[in-house]
């Protein structure tokens, strides 16, 4: 065979070279909707001491004030390590009225990349729902009981959370704690868990009544209101109207689900969410974990880690609650963040009180696999006051906590007991 034609070898080295681009493109895209895997600092317990016994003196707020936002934060100073592990130390309240407050200490932290900063904010009035109110009522009982919903509890302090292993729940830590002392009620803290009362129904076979092999006529709806969940909403358009109807009619129809209560065995909060401790960055510490004396039988949810909303499918993030202005309803939401700090997300969320603690999860798929994965991201702290340029002039939002790899380090090591169990996010 002949020497090929430049003219000829020309259009085929080009093309290869539009071939391997576009294939570039397509993997870094496919990447930016992975689970990215963080190597996480390590938390350790340094001393425990014994504490006196909470008053129970507080009482719920409906809003914080005062909060160090997006401008402000760019001009802290990056906090010591001495800092780091001193807002990370913890108190511990255990179901007998006693507490204890436990030090740690933190290690690898260099390996842990840097979280960006986003710098653009802007003014807004105080809204909770913002223009059409876009949150749905998961009402039927074949819909909340099942998952991801199924992962949201309600607080008996009037808050949600959501359960990230067999037994713990994560929520806001002002769902429990003012920053100076634990709520009234606190010292009986119960977790409320959707039940589905059709598990007790005369003539079940197996568990929840289905035959295997059988299909149950709300199967096709089910199905339905887990694809809005998965896709944001998209689709919605071919639908307009009959499906709004039917929401419409199965929120008046279906029967209003019922809670299992169970006991909490204990609760932690960190010591960065008190006041007077961190100042301003009180927020960025607005979580606890509980702890309940017997695991239900439902699925929890994993923590997640991600650098940067803006590597999120059309930035969307989504959480469920128990909003006020629905008792006794789940209520599911899903919004875009419009800007981020390195610890919160600020957002439109719809949401109302009741809401707060709430998990805020997305889906991506799991590293090596085509799966898609829900993993909880953040925890929703609700409306809050706003310092965004550090001048006093506040802002109002909604905000969500997120889960960074040193947050995540410290609720893994709540979890488990175990440091050695949390090295990899």
């Amino acid at each position: 065979m002949g020497p090929i034609p430049l003219c000829v070898l020309l259009p085929v080295t080009v093309l290869a070279v539009v071939v391997a681009a576009v294939t570039t493109e397509e993997n870094a895209v496919s990447d930016e909707y992975t689970w990215p895997q963080w190597k996480v600092p390590t938390v350790r317990k340094r001393r425990m001491v014994h504490l006196n016994s909470p008053t129970f003196s507080a009482h719920p707020q409906s809003e914080l004030a005062g909060i160090c936002g997006i401008e402000c934060q760019r001009h802290l100073p990056s906090p010591s390590l001495d800092k780091l592990e001193q807002f990370l130390s913890y108190e511990t309240f255990y179901e007998n009225g006693t507490r204890t407050y436990t030090s740690v200490s933190v290690q690898g932290l260099s390996e842990v990349t840097a979280w960006s900063r986003n710098t653009s904010s802007s003014s807004r009035h105080k809204r909770e729902v913002y223009g059409t109110d876009t949150r749905f009522t998961i009402s039927d009982k074949q819909f909340s009981t099942k998952y991801p919903f199924s992962t949201t509890v309600k607080i008996s302090t009037g808050c949600s959370g959501v359960l990230v292993s067999p037994k713990h729940i994560l929520t806001a830590a002002h769902c429990i704690h003012d920053g100076k002392d634990y709520l009234d009620g606190v010292q009986k803290l119960r977790v409320g868990i959707l039940k589905d009362k059709s598990k007790k129904g005369k003539g079940n076979k197996g568990r929840g009544g289905r035959r295997k092999g059988k299909r149950r006529k709300g199967d096709k709806g089910k199905e339905e209101v887990q694809e809005k969940e998965e896709n944001g909403g998209k689709g919605d358009h071919k639908r307009k109207g009959k499906g709004q109807k039917n929401r419409s009619r199965r929120s008046a129809e279906s029967e209003k689900p019922s809670f299992k209560w169970t006991k909490v065995k204990q609760t932690q909060v960190p010591k960065g969410w008190f006041k007077g401790v961190s100042g301003g960055l009180a927020a960025d510490y607005d979580y606890a974990i509980l702890e309940l004396k017997k695991a239900p039988k439902v699925k929890h949810m994993d923590l997640g880690v991600i650098p940067s909303v803006k590597k999120l499918p059309a930035r969307r993030i989504h959480f469920s609650g128990f909003d006020d202005d629905r008792p006794g309803h789940l209520v599911y939401r899903f919004c875009s963040v419009s800007n981020e700090s390195s610890d919160l997300l600020y957002q439109y969320c719809d949401a109302k009180p009741g809401s707060s603690g709430s998990g805020v999860y997305i889906r991506l798929k799991e590293p090596g696999k085509k799966k898609w994965k829900r993993k909880i991201i953040g925890v929703f702290s609700g409306h809050q006051w706003v310092d965004v340029n550090g001048d006093g002039m506040q802002q109002d939002y909604n905000v969500a906590v997120r889960i960074t790899p040193l947050k995540y380090a410290q609720i893994c090591y709540w979890v488990h007991g175990d440091s050695s169990e949390c090295q990899v996010a």
